[in-house]
């Protein structure tokens, strides 16, 4: 890609769909010459609707590349134990080679617990704690994946991260923490920042690489921004817009720092998108290893 706009008010559009595409695009080809099925099995626990049709549009994500997709159901009723035994069964079982839970779990479900219980090697969305500590070690396969598709994007710059200062706002345990430890692999200098961290502006205006993970809804303003530093926005939140409809916006106010930074990830249309990509990547990793 081109380098970072002179003038401030055209900065580049970090456009995930477009680099998911390019991802599916690889994985239909690496499914295509690998001369045996890729599957993914998935848990889904009980009757909540966001969770059933989020499963329906991942089994047609799936297709798309080539995955096969195998649901398993239990009833709202199911205890921790069920839970639990049914993803170890799943565990053993030599059919499946990548593994992924559903959520939201029942109330009075430990979520950490049941997804500590994934193998690590079948962790696909990589929330099993050994594969968040993996990254440590520089152990990328089956990390976190919107810790790893937010790295794709950063690098799809062409920025060398190598010395760049970054920030990460937000230190949440599969998100922002993940970032960080994946930033501090390429030998960049990193602050992992908090609500409790001091004069948060001032630190982010010295960084080129600003990723903005809080889930506080357009908190980084343009005066937050070094001139064009690349800006990453994964944040997700659902507020009333103008009309009082509900609208999808980040954790950064898109129009006032697209006049500032040199690259910016929009949303929705950014991390999103990319983060399934990578959840199809660590499914083929898994499959064929």
């Amino acid at each position: 890609m081109s380098n970072a706009p002179t003038n401030a008010s055209a900065a580049n559009i970090i456009d995930g769909k477009a680099l998911s595409e390019t991802v599916r695009n690889s994985l239909r080809s690496r499914i295509a010459v690998a001369g045996r099925p890729v599957r993914l099995d998935a848990l889904l626990v009980g009757d909540d609707r966001a969770a059933g049709i989020y499963a329906m549009n991942q089994a047609s994500t799936c297709a798309e590349v080539g995955i096969e997709y195998v649901l398993h159901r239990l009833p709202a009723g199911a205890s921790a134990d069920d839970i639990a035994g049914r993803v170890l069964l799943l565990n053993v079982d030599d059919a499946v080679r990548a593994l992924m839970v559903h959520l939201p779990l029942p109330d009075g479900v430990d979520t950490e617990r049941i997804q500590s219980l994934i193998s690590p090697d079948k962790d696909v969305e990589g929330v099993n704690p050994a594969n968040i500590g993996n990254v440590v070690y520089g152990r990328r396969s089956l990390v976190p994946c919107t810790a790893l598709a937010t790295l794709e994007m950063i690098e799809s710059t062409g920025i060398q991260l190598r010395g760049k200062r970054c920030v990460v706002v937000g230190a949440s345990n599969i998100v922002g923490k993940p970032i960080a430890v994946l930033l501090m692999r390429t030998e960049a200098t990193v602050h992992s920042t908090n609500k409790f961290t001091p004069e948060l502006p001032a630190l982010c205006r010295t960084c080129d690489v600003v990723i903005a993970a809080c889930g506080v809804p357009q908190l980084l303003k343009a005066d937050w921004i070094k001139p064009g530093a690349v800006v990453i926005d994964v944040g997700i939140n659902r507020i009333d817009g103008p009309d009082g409809k509900k609208i999808t916006v980040g954790d950064v106010d898109f129009a006032a720092v697209r006049g500032v930074a040199g690259w910016i990830s929009p949303v929705p249309g950014g991390v999103g998108p990319m983060t399934v990509a990578m959840l199809l990547r660590n499914v083929v990793d898994a499959a064929l290893r």
